[in-house]
Protein backbone atom coordinates (compact mmCIF):
# COMPACT_ATOMS: atom_id res chain seq x y z
CA UNK A 1 0.00 0.00 0.00
CA UNK A 2 0.99 3.60 -1.04
CA UNK A 3 1.31 6.45 1.06
CA UNK A 4 -0.35 9.28 0.00
CA UNK A 5 0.10 12.79 1.31
CA UNK A 6 -2.96 14.95 1.50
CA UNK A 7 -2.80 18.50 0.07
CA UNK A 8 -5.39 20.60 0.49
CA UNK A 9 -4.33 23.11 -2.43
CA UNK A 10 -5.07 20.47 -4.34
CA UNK A 11 -8.41 19.28 -2.70
CA UNK A 12 -8.99 23.18 -3.70
CA UNK A 13 -8.06 23.05 -6.79
CA UNK A 14 -10.06 19.96 -7.61
CA UNK A 15 -13.24 21.66 -6.61
CA UNK A 16 -13.01 25.13 -8.05
CA UNK A 17 -12.96 23.15 -11.29
CA UNK A 18 -15.47 21.10 -10.52
CA UNK A 19 -17.72 24.17 -9.97
CA UNK A 20 -16.68 26.15 -12.94
CA UNK A 21 -17.59 23.29 -15.10
CA UNK A 22 -20.61 22.68 -13.36
CA UNK A 23 -21.61 26.43 -14.05
CA UNK A 24 -20.30 26.49 -17.94
CA UNK A 25 -22.29 23.24 -18.47
CA UNK A 26 -25.10 24.80 -17.49
CA UNK A 27 -25.28 28.45 -18.66
CA UNK A 28 -22.97 27.06 -22.36
CA UNK A 29 -24.35 23.69 -22.92
CA UNK A 30 -21.74 21.68 -24.88
CA UNK A 31 -22.32 21.33 -28.65
CA UNK A 32 -23.33 17.04 -28.66
CA UNK A 33 -26.01 17.98 -25.89
CA UNK A 34 -29.59 18.29 -26.94
CA UNK A 35 -31.02 21.98 -26.59
CA UNK A 36 -34.56 20.61 -26.23
CA UNK A 37 -34.27 20.94 -22.19
CA UNK A 38 -33.22 24.74 -22.92
CA UNK A 39 -36.46 25.87 -23.48
CA UNK A 40 -37.37 28.93 -21.82
CA UNK A 41 -39.90 30.39 -20.40
CA UNK A 42 -40.77 34.33 -21.32
CA UNK A 43 -39.97 36.96 -18.59
CA UNK A 44 -42.44 39.30 -17.63
CA UNK A 45 -43.41 42.20 -15.72
CA UNK A 46 -47.25 43.05 -14.60
CA UNK A 47 -48.39 46.54 -13.98
CA UNK A 48 -51.85 46.70 -12.10
CA UNK A 49 -53.84 50.44 -12.68
CA UNK A 50 -57.57 50.28 -11.35
CA UNK A 51 -58.49 50.28 -14.76
CA UNK A 52 -56.39 48.02 -16.45
CA UNK A 53 -53.22 44.90 -15.73
CA UNK A 54 -50.60 46.05 -18.36
CA UNK A 55 -48.62 42.94 -19.31
CA UNK A 56 -45.07 43.06 -21.49
CA UNK A 57 -43.28 39.67 -21.75
CA UNK A 58 -40.19 39.50 -23.67
CA UNK A 59 -39.82 36.80 -26.14
CA UNK A 60 -37.17 37.60 -29.02
CA UNK A 61 -36.23 36.24 -32.21
CA UNK A 62 -40.12 35.34 -32.85
CA UNK A 63 -42.82 36.18 -35.68
CA UNK A 64 -45.75 37.45 -34.08
CA UNK A 65 -47.82 34.70 -36.13
CA UNK A 66 -45.55 31.86 -33.97
CA UNK A 67 -46.99 33.00 -31.18
CA UNK A 68 -50.06 31.66 -29.22
CA UNK A 69 -51.51 34.08 -26.83
CA UNK A 70 -54.90 33.14 -24.85
CA UNK A 71 -56.86 34.64 -22.01
CA UNK A 72 -59.53 34.00 -19.77
CA UNK A 73 -60.68 36.14 -17.09
CA UNK A 74 -58.53 34.66 -14.36
CA UNK A 75 -54.71 34.08 -16.05
CA UNK A 76 -53.12 34.51 -19.29
CA UNK A 77 -51.36 31.59 -21.39
CA UNK A 78 -48.47 32.75 -23.76
CA UNK A 79 -46.48 29.58 -25.96
CA UNK A 80 -45.23 29.07 -29.36
CA UNK A 81 -41.59 26.98 -30.55
CA UNK A 82 -38.46 28.92 -31.69
CA UNK A 83 -37.13 26.67 -34.20
CA UNK A 84 -33.30 26.63 -35.05
CA UNK A 85 -32.25 27.69 -38.51
CA UNK A 86 -30.49 24.30 -39.82
CA UNK A 87 -27.24 25.88 -42.28
CA UNK A 88 -24.77 23.36 -43.11
CA UNK A 89 -21.04 24.72 -43.61
CA UNK A 90 -18.06 23.02 -44.92
CA UNK A 91 -15.97 24.20 -42.76
CA UNK A 92 -15.65 25.64 -39.19
CA UNK A 93 -17.87 25.08 -35.86
CA UNK A 94 -20.52 26.85 -34.87
CA UNK A 95 -21.49 27.17 -31.35
CA UNK A 96 -24.63 28.76 -30.07
CA UNK A 97 -25.80 29.88 -27.02
CA UNK A 98 -29.48 30.74 -28.37
CA UNK A 99 -32.32 28.75 -26.65
CA UNK A 100 -34.71 26.94 -29.05
CA UNK A 101 -37.27 24.40 -28.56
CA UNK A 102 -41.26 25.05 -27.41
CA UNK A 103 -41.98 26.83 -24.29
CA UNK A 104 -45.44 27.93 -22.69
CA UNK A 105 -46.36 29.88 -19.49
CA UNK A 106 -49.47 30.71 -17.86
CA UNK A 107 -50.05 33.62 -15.85
CA UNK A 108 -52.53 34.23 -13.20
CA UNK A 109 -54.00 37.44 -12.92
CA UNK A 110 -54.30 39.32 -9.52
CA UNK A 111 -57.99 40.64 -11.14
CA UNK A 112 -60.86 39.66 -13.09
CA UNK A 113 -60.34 40.61 -16.64
CA UNK A 114 -62.67 41.67 -19.61
CA UNK A 115 -61.24 38.84 -21.87
CA UNK A 116 -63.15 39.67 -25.15
CA UNK A 117 -61.24 43.39 -24.84
CA UNK A 118 -57.86 42.55 -24.39
CA UNK A 119 -55.58 44.81 -26.63
CA UNK A 120 -52.25 43.26 -28.23
CA UNK A 121 -48.98 44.17 -29.49
CA UNK A 122 -45.83 42.89 -30.22
CA UNK A 123 -43.00 44.78 -31.39
CA UNK A 124 -38.77 44.03 -31.00
CA UNK A 125 -39.50 41.12 -29.53
CA UNK A 126 -41.60 42.56 -26.25
CA UNK A 127 -45.35 41.95 -26.27
CA UNK A 128 -47.37 43.79 -24.40
CA UNK A 129 -50.67 43.11 -23.42
CA UNK A 130 -53.31 45.08 -22.20
CA UNK A 131 -55.94 43.63 -19.84
CA UNK A 132 -59.00 45.83 -18.99
CA UNK A 133 -60.49 45.00 -15.52
CA UNK A 134 -64.35 44.24 -15.17
CA UNK A 135 -66.38 46.89 -13.95
CA UNK A 136 -66.95 44.99 -10.68
CA UNK A 137 -63.27 45.03 -10.03
CA UNK A 138 -62.57 48.82 -10.92
CA UNK A 139 -65.50 49.45 -8.11
CA UNK A 140 -63.96 46.72 -5.89
CA UNK A 141 -62.67 49.46 -3.25
CA UNK A 142 -65.33 51.25 -0.94
CA UNK A 143 -64.59 54.12 1.39
CA UNK A 144 -65.79 53.06 4.79
CA UNK A 145 -66.85 56.11 6.89
CA UNK A 146 -65.56 55.15 10.63
CA UNK A 147 -67.61 56.69 13.45
CA UNK A 148 -66.16 57.95 16.48
CA UNK A 149 -66.63 55.89 19.73
CA UNK A 150 -68.85 57.03 22.32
Amino acid sequence: MALVYWNPRREAESLQHQITRLFEDALVPRSEQKHEYLSTVPLAEMKETPEAIHLKLEIPGMDAKDIDVQVTEKAVSISGERKSEQKSEDQGETKSEFRYGRFERLIPLPARIQHTNVKAEYKDGILNLTLPKTEQEKNKVVKVQLEPAA
